[in-house]
């Protein structure tokens, strides 16, 4: 069986995580990819973690994993000679992958009009922090700054403590994610129109969209902005969440009263349960030391696997902590085969994350040696469709949407966003439950529609009610699956069957369309009917325990997994449409929640298995020892997240600094990955910024090059003159909520639209 990208050739040029996860991505789809690297290669190549040793061959363990199967050339674009290699390769390719900083390829005759110029139907992906345009374009800016920028990192953690930043380099995973996305759904628009396209990602609106999901509509549905902000951004943690065991760390996600109550049961404090002001989370978190304790005084009894028997069979969603020694050995992933031998006996790396039914999965693939080649004889895709005016790139799609939640309402928006019309079914009898999540109280009329996340994914989509338990709703439901090019549901894999709607039958009703399911753990396996939320993702796949200061407990980065799982079903879901386009032909696609999750958390896992490293949370440090941290400036609760590395950054630092004595000889341990090293630093740092203006210290700190931004709450993004250069939000008019703002996709296609 043929892979639904081949054909697709793409040059990479980036040397970005997010650029390497791009290309990975599209060349699981059957993509041919060539690196064209820089003398010297890749600096993902050289990557060190926590002081991990330097690994046999070309590549660190993350490079192995990110490029395995592409090919290699080394390109220097200093030379006359390296840029008409690069215009060369530009006239075979169909996509064209970089992550120059804005205008550094227009200045050597390598910009987006350039290589258009050679090639008209070349579709170019910009990845870049800010984007091509705005007053940011040029700002220096690591995945750490933007995270404090877009306001990840201001309501994690509690009052006793900083600010803390999601672990794992999350924002560059889930920007590679969204660049993928982008960079197919243009290419399938300049495949019909004969038109390449510009694809400009924004690192910046892809964390500030992701990681921060809604917060700025959630403050303005509430009515009461500012009551809003005082009130409910005090930073915090879910009360239960994540908590000791006998042996390890165990992560609950309690939503509704009724998992509290199920809860106080099985931790033996049934009063507890009886208490109305512990229902809801905004209710414990003031009473959080009490209710640590009893909870702790049952949790601490008993092991991880004792409690989570005991809690799965409660229906409470439940995890053990996962870390890289512990994840490939949980008897689920080795039941389905999650993970599979990598670049060497014994390296375990994460399978992709979804399965098309009429496509084998390839097996992993070596990574290239610096300057290999091509992996393949160069090939021409497959003929495009006559071709035709398309005002969006997905404008010929209907879409049949049977999701709830988050996870799938974010497949089905940003595939209404890029064009499709999009038909979104509810129940009366039982709505979207993400409704429930609102701004405003019961004794609002018609609270339900003041969901900030409902709003926030189901934007531009067209609604029907449908009672799936009768025979005429079954009935008009079959009627909308057969005339829909994807149809796409979220249930647990038992649910949508028992609605008569398993594969065969979709196959039956509509065998042009793609039929996307996305169960938290697989259709197979022994979790495949376990309920599975974001915060269960989170714990299992790693991605909190590299969240939180040493000294503390694990902590969920609180949310990303929803989105994650999304975007990469939305992905599927275009590589699967290219098979419809080229076979007419639909077929099953299986999007794995968790898989997702173990895919962008895989550096932990990789590690282990490469080197026996096992990555640890250190607050807000670098897993690479570079300086980084948030320190508080004068005021209160103003904080400052500084990122420098390299030594052109120190010495910037410690000019503005003043060259302090302390300073100068530091410059030469650096990058160093001794704790004492760094807490010697902090040490100065603290007491440096305490003295210091939080807006004059970001400003001279940019302006000198070096990546510095203000802490913000949440709910303050919009303001940003970045994104109010960019369009990052555009004005909606709702019939209940009134007009609010919403952010768009965190990317800008040259072909349009001007709004999404």
């Amino acid at each position: 069986m043929s892979r639904p990208l081949e054909g697709l050739f793409v040059v990479d040029l980036t040397i970005t995580l997010a650029g390497g996860y791009c290309t990975k991505l599209l060349l699981d789809g059957g993509a041919e990819v060539l690196k064209v690297e820089p003398p010297g290669g890749d600096p993902l190549r050289r990557r060190r973690v926590l002081g991990s040793p330097l690994t046999r061959g070309e590549h660190s363990p993350l490079s192995a994993f990110l490029h395995a199967g592409k090919g290699s050339e080394v390109v220097d674009l200093a030379m006359a000679a390296g840029r008409a290699r690069v215009r060369e390769l530009a006239v075979s390719a169909d996509l064209l992958i970089e992550s120059a900083r804005p205008g550094a390829l227009d200045a050597v005759g390598l910009g987006w009009h350039d290589v258009h110029a050679v090639n008209p139907e070349l579709t170019v992906v910009s990845v870049t922090p800010f984007g091509q345009t705005g007053p940011w374009a040029q700002r220096a800016a690591t995945e750490f700054t933007l995270q404090a920028a877009a306001g990840s990192i201001g309501g994690r953690g509690t009052p006793e403590r900083p600010p803390v930043a999601a672990g794992g380099d999350l924002g560059e995973w889930i920007t590679g994610t969204w660049a993928a996305i982008g960079a197919l759904a243009a290419w399938r628009r300049a495949r019909a129109t004969g038109r390449g396209d510009h694809v400009d990602v924004s690192a910046f609106e892809c964390v500030s969209v992701t990681l921060n999901p809604f917060e700025p509509l959630h403050a303005s549905l509430t009515g009461d902005r500012d009551r809003f902000m005082g009130e409910v951004y005090q930073r915090s943690v879910e009360v239960p969440s994540i908590e000791p065991a006998l042996d390890g760390w165990v992560g609950f996600a309690m939503l509704s009263a009724q998992q509290w109550q199920d809860f106080t049961v099985m931790i033996e404090r049934p009063d507890l349960g009886t208490d109305p002001g512990l229902a809801q989370q905004l209710g414990r978190w003031p009473r959080r030391a009490d209710v640590e304790d009893a909870v702790h005084a049952w949790t601490r009894r008993h092991t991880v696997d004792e409690i989570v028997d005991l809690a799965s069979a409660f229906r409470i969603p439940v995890a053990p902590v996962g870390t890289g020694a512990t994840i490939p050995n949980m008897d689920h992933f080795k039941a389905v085969g999650t993970y599979v031998e990598g670049n060497r006996p014994g390296v375990r790396w994460p399978r992709i994350p979804y399965r098309l039914a009429r496509t084998e999965e390839g097996a992993p693939r070596s990574a290239p040696s610096l300057g290999s080649g091509r992996t393949a004889p160069p090939t021409s895709s497959a003929p495009p469709p006559a071709r035709s005016v398309k005002t969006l790139p997905l404008d010929d799609l209907r879409i049949a949407d049977f999701t709830a939640l988050w996870a799938g309402p974010q497949v089905t928006h940003v595939l209404g966003a890029l064009g499709a019309d999009v038909v979104k079914v509810e129940s009366v009898q039982r709505p979207d439950a993400i409704r429930y999540t609102s701004s405003r109280g019961p004794d609002v009329a018609q609270w339900w529609e003041y969901s900030w996340l409902f709003h926030g994914v189901n934007a531009g989509k067209k609604s029907v009610t449908l009672d799936l338990t009768r025979p005429d709703g079954l009935a008009l439901a079959a009627r909308l699956i057969g005339g829909a090019d994807v149809v796409i549901e979220n249930f647990s894999p038992r649910v949508f069957e028992s609605f008569g709607f398993d594969a065969a039958r979709v196959r039956e009703l509509a065998p042009q369309a793609v039929f996307v399911r996305m169960p938290a753990f697989g259709l197979e396996g022994p979790w495949r009917d376990r309920v599975g939320l974001a915060q269960t993702m989170e714990q299992l796949s790693g991605m909190a325990n590299l969240t939180g200061f040493a000294d503390g407990p694990p902590i969920n980065p609180r949310g990303p997994c929803d989105a994650i799982a999304g975007l990469h079903a939305c992905f599927a879901a275009l590589v699967a449409l290219v098979d419809r386009d080229r076979t007419g032909r639909g077929q099953l696609v299986e999007s794995v929640m968790v898989d997702a999750a173990l895919n962008v958390a895989a550096e932990q896992v990789i590690e282990f298995s490469t080197n026996g490293n096992e990555l640890r949370r250190i607050g807000n440090r670098s897993l690479l020892g570079h300086v980084q941290g948030v320190y508080a400036c004068q005021g209160e609760e103003r904080w400052l997240a500084l990122a420098v590395t390299g030594a052109v950054q120190w010495e910037s630092l410690v000019d503005w600094l003043g060259r302090p004595d302390w300073a100068v000889p530091m410059g030469a341990k650096l990058p160093s990955h001794d704790a004492n090293v760094h807490d010697e630093i902090d040490r100065h740092l603290i007491a440096a910024f305490a003295e210091r203006n939080l807006e004059d210290a970001v400003s001279a700190l940019s302006s000198a090059g070096v990546p510095a931004e203000a802490v913000v709450l949440p709910g303050n993004i919009e303001a940003n003159p970045q994104h109010v250069a960019r369009h990052f939000s555009e004005e909606l008019a709702h019939p209940v909520a009134g007009t609010q703002l919403y952010p768009g996709l965190p990317f800008r296609l040259a072909e349009g639209p001007d709004r999404w």
